[in-house]
């Protein structure tokens, strides 16, 4: 690791990092490969008997699925464009004392990239970033036709404050908040209340720090996680193959309010959702403008095979929840 680089306060990263790979712990490895492989049409490759990853596209890694008893994910990988910005991070990191620790250069190997620098992030799901991503050498064999990778950053707007790229993460105010959602029913009854925390996930936040859900019902670290087809087709075909292999539907087909894309939601074997969509409105940076939408689906959407012993067993976690304290990472959350 080479020693970083000073840098300007007002230097900033934004458009170099990108959300590269996903890491998930799980004793159901056998599950996995069915489910990832067969039910969602990704390329897989078993590592060892405790390791395997699946690609959607010419990079070796987009998740990683290790064995352990977590059943969860426990790790993302961000994707830094240049050694500059990385050595930037690195720097910023440390002048806010945030413990690092380099990856090994087996976990280097295992994910596909060069070097990897990890550190703690909110929820206790570890933080790593990494340049230059190894292209894999052998064609992707997977029964979907593709998916959409690729950069896709969001807008830079120029009315957004600093600390959009300060290490103590979105702890100074905002000029402008993002998009918002306001709950609808099943009935279709629309009501004033926000989202769970869970599930309202803007980018951005305009408090000192980001507030632990009130209520949190989730078991799991990440609510969902989606991934896009690249054709209809492999959508509706995914969604036949998560049916006929037994995997759980938690959602059924339906379109977004805010970005119009189509999309089921499967349960992985962790119990954590896997979306799969197609065709969302990519953002014009210079006509967008954030909204309120109400309810987060046109139509569709609904819960599949829900009963009330797990609606109970939500409550319940809803419940515990309150009396948990957050997992915070000091160095990161700035002023309290």
């Amino acid at each position: 690791m080479t020693a970083p680089t000073s840098e300007p306060a007002t230097a900033h990263v934004f458009g170099a990092v990108h959300l590269g790979y996903i890491v998930i712990e799980s004793n159901r490895l056998s599950d996995w490969r069915r489910f990832g492989t067969d039910a969602i049409g990704m390329h897989h490759q078993d590592l060892d008997t405790n390791l395997m990853r699946f690609r959607l596209d010419d990079k070796q890694c987009r998740f990683l699925i290790r064995r352990g008893p977590a059943e969860d994910l426990v790790a993302t990988g961000w994707h830094i464009d240049t050694h500059t910005a990385f050595e930037q991070i690195h720097s910023r990191l440390l002048a806010h004392g945030v413990p690092l620790l380099p990856g090994s250069a087996e976990d280097a190997e295992a994910r596909g990239v060069e070097r990897l620098l990890r550190f703690p992030g909110p929820k206790g799901i570890i933080q790593e970033i990494y340049t230059t991503p190894a292209q894999a050498r052998e064609p992707l064999t997977m029964l979907a036709s593709g998916f959409v990778t690729g950069l896709r950053p969001g807008p830079r707007r120029p009315d957004l404050h600093p600390a959009h790229e300060d290490p103590q993460l979105l702890r100074r105010s905002l000029r402008r908040p993002p998009d918002r959602l306001h709950r609808r029913n099943h009935q279709r009854r629309q009501t004033q209340d926000p989202l769970p925390a869970r599930q309202r996930t803007p980018p951005l936040h305009r408090h000192r720090r980001h507030p632990r859900p009130a209520l949190d019902p989730v078991r799991t670290r990440v609510q969902h996680l989606n991934i896009q087809a690249a054709t209809l087709d492999d959508l509706a075909h995914s969604y036949q193959r998560v049916h006929e292999l037994g995997f759980d539907m938690a959602l059924s087909v339906g379109q977004h309010t805010n970005d119009k894309e189509l999309s089921y939601y499967a349960r992985s074997p962790s119990g954590f959702e896997w979306e799969v969509g197609w065709n969302p409105l990519t953002i014009d940076e210079t006509t967008w403008q954030p909204s309120t939408h109400q309810g987060i689906s046109i139509w569709g959407h609904t819960p599949v095979g829900q009963t009330i012993i797990g609606k109970l067993d939500q409550f319940h976690r809803g419940a515990r929840s309150l009396v948990r304290r957050e997992e915070t990472v000091p160095a990161l959350s700035g002023p309290q």
